[in-house]
């Protein structure tokens, strides 16, 4: 139970290069994936920790092994998360920049495909923020964390 198979040291690592990299691929699917989850994108998660994990511990199922890991992980969040407000160019990097997806009548296409939303999700978030429609409002913005800002017309 508390025996570990493998060095500390190595879990540490293992646990280091498995959250960079998914920091990464899920940083490479977008936004939305983190602010506006499906049940498809939730089975996504709960499987994609399933199949990290045996990387993670390298098959070491002992419970030193994963109060290392858990360590490891949370702790290095905390590092990105210091990192992050600490650095602007970090920050753009690792969460990336707001977008605009609708201005003054004009719907960015190409950034609704890149940001995988199609038009009927930017029209319920318009609808959410108590809008009739894309006339009612003069933008509309993806944030950092997944949800869209909705900026109305000035009257």
């Amino acid at each position: 139970m508390w025996n570990m198979s493998i060095h500390w040291w190595e879990l540490i690592g293992r646990g280091l290069l498995i959250y960079f990299f998914l920091i990464l691929l899920l940083r490479a699917t977008g936004k939305r994936q983190i602010g506006q989850m499906s049940p498809f994108d939730l089975v996504l998660l709960m499987v994609l920790s399933n199949a990290v994990q045996n990387s993670m511990n390298g098959g070491d199922n002992s419970v030193t092994a994963g109060v290392i890991l858990a360590v490891t992980l949370v702790a290095a969040n905390w590092i990105v998360g210091r990192i992050t407000t600490s650095s602007k160019t970090m920050e753009q990097l690792i969460e990336g920049n707001p977008q605009v997806l609708f201005h003054n009548g004009k719907v960015y296409e190409n950034v609704l495909a890149d940001a995988q939303i199609t038009r009927q999700e930017l029209i319920a978030a318009v609808h959410k923020a108590g809008h009739a429609d894309l006339n009612a409002i003069r933008a509309a913005i993806l944030e950092n964390d997944g949800t869209i800002s909705v900026i109305p017309k000035q009257h």
